[in-house]
């Protein structure tokens, strides 16, 4: 695929292919069941919850409640999809997914919505930029982070066939849809977008979008990007990142997430390890999110895709 190929053909949520994709797995597998705390609507499961009444647990606001009742049903053999913001999705219980989840490898789904600045005025306390780096320490916990409606929908079933516990994330605003409404979604495999040749551009979630734009502007300069949607963030395509980062010598990594333990640091470490190369980040500089519109929260926090495209011809310099 080239560049000009990459077009979005409408604006639609990510948590709706979460509700989507739930469905659709739900249909195919009688043994998944839903839990949501206090946020059905938010997290568009109302759904599964009129379709499957006996399969849905409303827990009320009582999220670490939630991730225990998700355990027990995973050893009674369920599949669980627990549903909250991803702040409530991971900093509140992180002491329960660990004991109860992780470490016995339960096959729990914990599906996060509005998550990194573009939850917007809800501002910085529910603006969580941590939860990759939470999840992603914990031993056998897979991290996933698609980067359009459609693609959440294929991952939402995906998980489904994959044993073991598993953090989903995703967002609240309407985001571009420019990904095939038929993919087979491959968890730890990346996607290439678009091939090049001068750097490799690295990114997940919302901001494949921004890269997606970045790399367009900078073609039109004559920088050739070859842009990789890094949807799971772990297990990581080591083999897939190094054949890109083999042919284009350097990187920038792009995520809505702290700079410290996300994808760019996940990526970081494999390059130290298997093939130094120079390495920019965009990402949230250790600082808290505030209340705004998701866009202009972006910019200001150096999201933006002209923030991209600056930090490429930083690391050309280094090549």
């Amino acid at each position: 695929m080239t560049l000009d190929q990459i077009q979005s053909t409408g604006k639609k949520a990510t948590r709706d292919g979460f509700g989507d994709g739930l469905m659709k797995a739900a249909r195919e597998n009688s043994n998944i069941v839903g839990l949501c705390a206090d946020l059905t609507g938010s997290l568009k499961m109302n759904a599964f919850q009129d379709a499957y009444p006996e399969r849905f647990f409303q827990v009320g606001i009582a999220e670490a409640n939630m991730m225990g009742i998700a355990a027990g049903l995973a050893t009674a053999g369920k599949i669980p999809y627990t549903g909250t913001f991803a702040n409530f999705s991971t900093g509140r219980v992180y002491d329960q997914i660990r004991q109860s989840i992780a470490y016995s490898h339960k096959n729990v789904k914990i599906c996060a919505s509005h998550a990194g600045l573009t939850l917007g005025e809800d501002g910085a306390t529910h603006q969580i930029l941590e939860d990759i780096g939470m999840m992603r320490m914990l031993p056998g916990m897979h991290v996933v982070v698609p980067c359009d409606y459609n693609q959440t929908v294929a991952a939402t079933v995906a998980i489904a066939e994959l044993y073991g516990p598993v953090y989903l994330r995703f967002g609240r605003p309407g985001w571009p849809i420019f990904t095939a409404e038929d993919q087979k979604f491959e968890i730890g495999k990346i996607q290439m977008l678009a091939q090049g040749s001068d750097v490799s551009i690295f990114a997940c979630g919302h901001m494949v979008w921004h890269a997606v734009e970045a790399a367009k502007t900078l073609a039109s300069e004559g920088v050739s990007c070859e842009v990789i949607n890094v949807h799971t963030i772990k297990p990581l395509d080591e083999t897939g990142i190094l054949d890109s980062l083999s042919k284009t010598k350097c990187a920038v990594t792009v995520e809505e997430h702290q700079r410290n333990g996300g994808l760019g640091d996940a990526i970081a470490q494999l390059a130290v390890r298997k093939l130094p190369v120079p390495i920019e980040m965009v990402a949230v500089n250790d600082s808290f999110g505030e209340s705004g519109k998701p866009t202009d929260l972006l910019a200001k926090y150096g999201l933006s895709p002209t923030d991209i495209v600056k930090a490429t011809k930083e690391v050309l310099k280094r090549k």
